[in-house]
């Protein structure tokens, strides 16, 4: 119950930030052409992918919703981050466009209107530090890929605001022209590397890459230090969505266990499993020496999932 509660906690944080850092992007944009400042264009564009971020995050929450089938056996988790995938590529383009902007303007500094820039800049340095604690508030952050992916460009977008603020300032007190390119700059600096970390942790996702928060050799010795344990092999672990790890594997047992005793081992795996982060449990039970007494157990495959056991004799 606890998991639905914070979906939909952070559907609904998702869904606020979203319309109210839409709505200032389009302020800040239309600000940044009129004042004609390339700091604040650049903030409005981090905006733009923040938006483009927050509305593609709850798209991947309700999607998340739909119950798996024989076509998608894990529901659509997965969009979740591919959606984060999107959010780091857009990130990085739009650092590209940044700098490219910025070289024209270093070597031709254009009037800026710094008054209406510093104005249009509190207001988003405002914004940004209420959708940061409202991102922070929800307690997701860790845990949720896209939420941090939100997290991380709301803080880029603060730091922007920030850039865009000192340049005004600089420019109405020394008449610093330079400024706004310079702001711009360091704007498209922190776009960059977070849409580079994003990008970077989903596609490891996708690449069924071992989960961050998963100590494998940990797991391994855990799973060894049960006396019944001989051996294990074929050992899987992934992450299906933010929150979501999967692990499956092969355990060798002594051929003398019967199918009771190899269910109260699974049950002690399966919760040893849980204290570390692996929440989804496939573990196919092999003994070292196979006997055709009927009481004792040779081949039996348990999945366990969220302390319920099902097992499949064969």
């Amino acid at each position: 119950m606890s998991h639905d509660h914070s979906h939909n906690t952070n559907k609904k944080t998702l869904f606020i930030a979203f319309i109210i850092i839409t709505f200032f992007m389009i302020v800040e944009a239309v600000g940044g052409f009129l004042t004609n400042s390339l700091a604040l264009l650049a903030d409005a564009g981090h905006m733009l992918s923040d938006a483009i971020s927050l509305g593609v995050a709850v798209v991947a929450l309700t999607l998340g919703e739909r119950v798996a089938n024989y076509s998608k056996t894990y529901g659509y988790k997965r969009f979740e981050i591919l959606a984060a995938v999107f959010n780091g590529v857009t990130l990085i383009l739009i650092s590209g466009f940044i700098f490219y902007e910025a070289i024209g303007r270093f070597q031709n500094p254009p009037e800026v209107a710094s008054f209406g820039m510093l104005g249009i800049a509190a207001i988003g340095l405002v914004v940004n530090i209420v959708v940061a604690w409202m991102l922070m508030r929800s307690g997701s952050t860790q845990d949720n890929l896209n939420i941090r992916a939100a997290f991380l460009h709301v803080l880029g977008d603060l730091l922007g605001s920030v850039g865009a603020i000192v340049a005004a300032l600089l420019m109405i007190f020394f008449n610093w022209g330079i400024a706004d390119p310079l702001a711009s700059v360091i704007v498209a600096v922190l776009i960059l590397i977070s849409g580079w970390r994003v990008t970077k942790d989903a596609l490891h996702v996708l690449m069924e890459g071992t989960p961050v928060n998963v100590d494998l050799e940990d797991i391994v010795s855990r799973i060894k230090s049960f006396d019944e344990v001989k051996g294990i092999h074929d050992l899987h672990a992934w992450t299906i969505t933010s929150g979501m790890n999967a692990l499956s594997a092969h355990v060798v047992v002594d051929g003398k266990m019967t199918v009771h005793e190899s269910q109260a081992l699974l049950h002690e795996i399966e919760e040893e499993l849980e204290e570390n982060n692996i929440g989804h449990v496939t573990i196919q039970v092999e003994c070292k020496d196979h006997s055709h007494d009927e009481e004792v157990i040779c081949d039996m495959a348990f999945q366990t999932e969220s302390g319920h056991h099902h097992g499949h004799a064969h």
